[in-house]
């Protein structure tokens, strides 16, 4: 019942590492040099409701740093966005030249009813769209809550590993494992999490981005 209630009001709401790193070079020509991993989603990816040093691009930019990891953390969410107006924006995304992108879509088409087929067809112009370009995918699954229907639910859930196994992109099963439904690690709404709450996130998408960290670029 909570996760039904806190995917149900992320509807609601949405629409309108192991040794010291030395200290970081700021400087302009450093900065473009930097690799860099776009975090492209919706309000979860955004940090609606946060300061944008505590959304977790912003916090994984951070433990990436002191991990000695030299990678920029691009945060492109955009509250009440759906796998549609994921397609549309893909090429903005590709103008950052990313190496890695993580992409989170689904739940806002879900929790419309929108057709299994046209968020599956969007997410799969998204994936079809970074591999051709050459960029790693770390694909992160959302759930629906159970009273969509079972055979909804579940066709929602398959989209994910299916669509992880054709484009050969990581797949982290669920984004806010560990968080949802928890109101310790979420703010006052019981929706989007706190700080501590992205804090959690990204102790738990680390181990599936750490093996992508290292992977030489695909060619276009």
């Amino acid at each position: 019942m909570r996760l039904m209630l806190f995917l149900f009001g992320l509807f609601l709401l949405d629409v309108p590492g192991s040794f010291a790193a030395a200290p970081p070079d700021l400087s302009p020509d450093h900065e473009k040099s930097r690799p860099v991993i776009v975090a492209f989603g919706d309000s979860l990816t955004a940090g609606l409701g946060l300061p944008a040093d505590e959304a977790y691009p912003a916090q994984l930019e951070r433990r990436l740093r002191d991990a000695g990891y030299p990678h920029r953390v691009v945060n492109a969410g955009v509250s009440g966005d759906t796998t549609a107006g994921g397609v549309r924006r893909v090429k903005a995304v590709l103008a950052f030249r990313p190496s890695i992108v993580i992409v989170e879509f689904g739940a806002n088409d879900g929790l419309r009813g929108l057709p299994i087929s046209q968020t599956r067809t969007n997410l799969a112009a998204i994936l079809d769209r970074l591999r051709s370009a050459g960029v790693r995918v770390l694909l992160a699954g959302m759930k629906l809550p159970p009273n969509y229907g079972p055979e909804y639910t579940s066709e929602f859930s398959a989209i994910y590993p299916g669509l992880a196994r054709a484009y050969g992109a990581t797949l982290m099963p669920f984004l806010l494992e560990g968080v949802a439904t928890k109101p310790q690690l979420n703010q006052a709404d019981g929706i989007h999490p706190t700080a501590e709450g992205y804090s959690v996130l990204v102790d738990h998408l680390l181990p599936f981005l750490h093996p992508l960290l290292d992977q030489p670029a695909h060619a276009p």
